[in-house]
């Protein structure tokens, strides 16, 4: 099956990308969508102009769009538009439209669902139906490297910025509880951008001080990334047992 992934950049997307090719799937190309607003219903804000970088370390075809509205039928149109048109071509032509995530992103499925039925192609979340910490649970034990760069409710401010580990899992999940936010992110609560994965054939640096921290309100805030790279991956280090 020949597919397209929505990729913002964050954990959710590339997983989806993972998924796809270990199904034997051949991705067509990513899709990315930067907002020039922070109220989008189905885009991330934060870091999505760095996918080009993301997808280079991927070794897959990528586009970056714009979007200057905040209207889920009006931004999913904007998908439809390019699809329909990579439609035309056989080169780029897909069976379906992968978004990450478990499901729970109701208005972003289905408004991109109704843009792209009348082509025939699926829209589906890669993991759907499955628990959400659990999946962000094989992510981290899998090597993926998740920086989060968009927060949206409160107990996530102390968490911008940060990297999501095996050492601080449990207290996300904690925090989760604590504060009722969805511990995946899937709503809105949180966006993030993934440096490094299995998937990258290299992984992405930022600098010491490349990033800055922008605050919106109480809850409310998001990072700026001004400085990263592509470097070469550090080749594991085997020890011969006696």
């Amino acid at each position: 099956m020949n597919v397209a992934v929505m990729y913002s950049g964050g954990k959710d997307s590339n997983y989806a990308v993972q998924f796809a090719l270990e199904k034997g799937w051949t991705v067509k190309y990513l899709l990315s969508v930067k907002p020039t607003r922070t109220d989008c219903f189905l885009f991330h804000f934060a870091t999505v102009e760095h996918t080009p970088l993301q997808a280079e370390a991927l070794g897959l075809k990528h586009y970056l769009l714009s979007c200057d509205v905040a209207d889920p039928v009006k931004e999913a149109a904007i998908v439809e538009k390019f699809v329909a048109e990579r439609q035309k071509s056989r080169d780029e032509k897909v069976d379906a439209v992968l978004l990450g995530g478990t499901g729970l992103q109701a208005t972003q499925i289905r408004s991109i669902q109704e843009a792209l039925r009348p082509y025939g192609i699926e829209v589906f979340a890669a993991h759907s139906g499955l628990d959400h910490f659990e999946v962000l649970k094989q992510m981290v034990e899998k090597g993926y490297d998740i920086l989060i760069t968009q927060v949206a409710s409160e107990g996530l401010p102390q968490w911008l910025g940060k990297r999501i580990t095996r050492d601080n899992i449990a207290k996300l999940e904690a925090d989760s509880v604590k504060y009722g936010f969805h511990v995946g992110g899937e709503g809105g609560y949180y966006d993030s951008f993934v440096v490094d994965s299995p998937m990258f054939k290299k992984r992405i640096v930022i600098a010491a001080d490349g990033a800055e921290k922008l605050m919106d309100g109480a809850y409310l805030g998001h990072i700026i990334i001004k400085n990263l790279v592509l470097a070469k991956k550090q080749a594991a280090v085997s020890v011969a047992s006696n």
